[in-house]
């Protein structure tokens, strides 16, 4: 009975303290790439926002307030009691590491989180850069798509599908924060009407994401984030 009422009280404690009473910040805008990924992730594992969010077509990074806790002004930004993150990645390894009941999502196996990690920087300094470098250009300025660019994105694309090969995720036996970045990103090149197809093992772990993701606002947060910059992009080819 002592060790029962102990418990509820420490129950009390942590959520009074940890969970439902101080929630962290997110600073974001919906349709950005890395703020679903992070949205989907604390879906995941019942983290609960204070969102803010931060219209940078508007130009609002720039405000004086916002700079003063992000220098970069990019978003999706965190702020939890004090721990201020920018960079979608390693706000989402921090929640997972911070706030999971479990590490399946960002395992605690050296060996397999350095997979996860270079999957993750995959996603950050190739498979996205090489995708924003294609399409935004036209999409916020209506520059004229350049092939070469292009040609550059099907290579990465090759590569993820060699990095699969033999695999059900992308780093783990299970999925991971890795799957959700790059999901994310494949998801969003799909919706730009690139043909994934000839990529066989992409197009078959995309589909598989989707569906493990469906419970956690995927059509919501995500699908609706790929239409809204298809639907921006095909605005300024047009």
């Amino acid at each position: 009975m002592v060790d029962s009422t102990r418990n509820i009280v420490e129950e009390f404690v942590y959520c009074l303290f940890r969970g439902d009473k101080v929630m962290p910040v997110l600073y974001f805008l919906p349709p950005s790439p890395p703020c679903r990924a992070v949205m989907m992730l604390a879906r995941m594992i019942d983290v609960n926002f204070e969102l803010k969010p931060v219209n940078v077509m508007e130009q609002e990074q720039f405000k004086p307030e916002f700079v003063a806790i992000n220098p970069q002004h990019c978003i999706p930004t965190m702020d939890d009691t004090g721990l201020v993150l920018w960079e979608s990645r390693a706000i989402m390894t921090y929640l997972v590491s911070e706030y999971a009941t479990d590490d399946s999502l960002y395992p605690k196996d050296v060996k397999v989180r350095a997979l996860v990690d270079q999957r993750i920087q995959f996603d950050l300094g190739t498979l996205y850069a090489r995708m924003t470098d294609y399409y935004f250009p036209t999409m916020i300025m209506g520059a004229p798509l350049d092939e070469t660019k292009k040609a550059r994105l099907d290579e990465a694309l090759g590569w993820f599908d060699v990095m699969l090969k033999g695999r059900t995720w992308c780093a783990a036996n299970s999925l991971t924060v890795a799957d959700i970045t790059l999901l994310v990103t494949v998801s969003q090149i799909e919706a730009m009407d690139f043909d994934i197809k000839p990529y066989a093992r992409v197009a078959i772990w995309l589909n598989r994401c989707k569906g493990a993701l469906e419970a956690y606002g995927y059509e919501e947060i995500n699908q609706t984030g790929c239409d809204v910059l298809a639907s921006l992009f095909r605005s300024k080819l047009k």
